[in-house]
């Protein structure tokens, strides 16, 4: 028998609604790092990674060769993944919620009710880009589960959670 207390299962709206919340600040977040790193990109980057108008002035405002479209292309790829990683690695390392999940107060953990680490937050962020790529069927899973786990959950070994303070003194 376990000794925790018994635990609410989150099915796929509140998970759905928790994601498009997170998916808020964490766009902002990437629309920041971006900007950020095209500008560096921009300041640092040689000519020959831009179309040649013959006008330095204007050069800089023109398009990208084939070569510069691949590496900008490239740099705000690895910055949505690294941030969107860190974003939510962060959060369920620091307390198992992230913003959007603390409003709802759920939590992710491990069955024995502890927080992930960063090795288990790099597998569940991994698994969960999986659960996206086969169009959302790695989160759609959660309406077949028994337990109700995504994927992602499953494959971690992980769960979600609802737990609320003032419930346990009733």
């Amino acid at each position: 028998m376990s000794t925790h207390p018994p635990t609410k299962r989150i099915g796929l709206i509140k998970r759905l609604v928790v994601m498009a919340y997170d998916g808020l600040l964490l766009f902002s977040l990437l629309f920041f790092t971006s900007a950020l790193w095209m500008l560096i990109f921009n300041l640092l980057a040689p000519d020959s990674l831009y179309v040649d108008s013959g006008n330095l002035a204007v050069q800089k405002l023109a398009s990208f060769t084939d070569l510069g479209r691949i590496i900008a292309f490239s740099l705000v790829a690895i910055n949505i993944v690294g941030v969107s990683f860190f974003f939510y690695g962060w959060f369920w390392t620091h307390g198992g919620q992230t913003l959007g999940m603390k409003v709802w107060h759920l939590y992710l953990t491990k069955p024995n009710g502890k927080f992930i680490d960063w090795s288990l937050a790099a597998k569940r962020y991994a698994y969960a880009l999986l659960s996206w790529a086969c169009l959302g069927l790695g989160f759609l899973w959660v309406l077949l589960h028994p337990q109700r786990k995504a994927w992602h959950d499953s494959l971690t070994g992980t769960q979600i959670i609802y737990h609320r303070k003032k419930d346990q003194e009733k």
